[in-house]
């Protein structure tokens, strides 16, 4: 299993800090240094400058990725021109992630002109099309959602960028298996991760791959502080926004996404409560404060330092590529990052691998 680290702008970290993180990434022996994207600061340009800092570190420097790209922000063209000249630039050290973002919400889909695309339908598209031109192929393809005919990616050598699949619901992971080459998860307890990897395998029955070439990938939120309390607040504000989503979901909102993923792993009683707080007016400090604990300690890690590693361990079971995303109780300094990335370095975490 590759140990990677996680940096996102929720750390609140300028580009030197981020930097001289990367850097010590790579000194910690972090295999892999992942980034997501929203419509903030571009992620393939932070993914070449935490690439290039590895390099003052390790020749080559290591590998870097995205999990995951929303793709309704560029065409499948794009993707695989900028993921390509990524790929180029690295020597082949980079994998992109796309995803379906909020498209599975009608409020997301109607901001972009988009009210009646189907999630699903529209991932299959943009898979078939990038993975044909990062290899190098002539594309003449028709699908629902998008189109592109006669067209080839104009990177010579072909990049062979490998595309990773955001995927959490059972569809979704099937098309991972069927077309991506990896599957990046999300907020998983292990359970989850075995349940996923027998949706990915009818996928991969699917096309006629061998059980396991699609690599499975996910971010494991960690947060460390002395203050076990403080740590606890910092990550469930961190998980709010997923499990309950913005605003109180309608019953057919529940079936979808990140709230449909959390129910499925047995929580809905504990988020419906949650919900009933919201309806009434309670605040985000308040729902922080009356997040369930047992919800947190099934996909994630909060307290001390010294407890990380092994919790991360536990929690990385079944994956390929295990990646310490990183929740800072101090989010501005880079000593709040740091106590993470060391607390859940690869050489403390494979002290407790099986």
């Amino acid at each position: 299993m590759d140990i990677g680290v996680g940096l996102d702008p929720t750390l609140g970290l300028n580009l030197e800090q981020q930097f001289e993180l990367s850097r010590e990434s790579a000194r910690l022996g972090f295999q892999s240094i992942w980034t997501p994207e929203g419509t903030g600061e571009d992620s393939y340009h932070m993914c070449l400058m935490r690439w290039a800092a590895t390099c003052d570190v390790i020749e080559g420097g290591i590998e870097t990725g995205i999990a995951v790209s929303p793709v309704m922000w560029r065409s499948p063209m794009a993707f695989a021109m900028t993921g390509g000249t990524v790929s180029k630039m690295t020597n082949g050290k980079f994998i992109m992630g796309i995803g379906a973002g909020g498209a599975y919400r009608p409020d997301v889909r109607k901001s972009i002109n988009m009210p009646n695309v189907s999630a699903l339908s529209m991932m299959r598209d943009y898979l078939e099309i990038i993975t044909q031109l990062v290899q190098g192929e002539k594309v003449n393809y028709e699908g629902n959602v998008e189109t592109l005919i006669n067209s080839r990616l104009g990177i010579r050598p072909s990049p062979e960028t490998p595309v990773y699949l955001g995927a959490l619901g059972p569809k979704m992971l099937e098309l991972a298996g069927e077309l991506a080459d990896g599957a990046s998860l999300n907020w998983c307890a292990p359970e989850q991760i075995a349940w996923s990897r027998k949706k990915i395998e009818i996928g991969e029955n699917k096309s006629g791959r061998q059980k396991g070439s699609v690599k499975v990938a996910e971010y494991i939120r960690i947060c460390v502080d002395e203050d076990e309390e403080k740590a606890r607040i910092a990550l469930a504000k961190a998980t709010m926004h997923y499990a309950l989503g913005p605003v109180v979901p309608t019953d057919r909102e529940r079936t979808f996404g990140y709230r449909a993923h959390f129910e499925r792993m047995g929580f809905a009683s504990e988020l419906a409560a949650l919900d009933e707080m919201r309806k009434k007016g309670a605040s985000n400090d308040e729902v922080a404060e009356a997040f369930p604990e047992n919800i947190l300690r099934s996909v994630a890690y909060f307290g001390k330092a010294e407890n990380a590693a092994s919790e991360f361990a536990r929690l990385s079971e079944g994956l390929d590529n295990a990646i310490v995303r990183v929740v800072s109780s101090r989010p501005g300094t880079v000593e709040g990052t740091l106590d993470v990335m060391n607390a859940c370095s690869p050489v403390e975490v494979r002290k407790h691998l099986k």
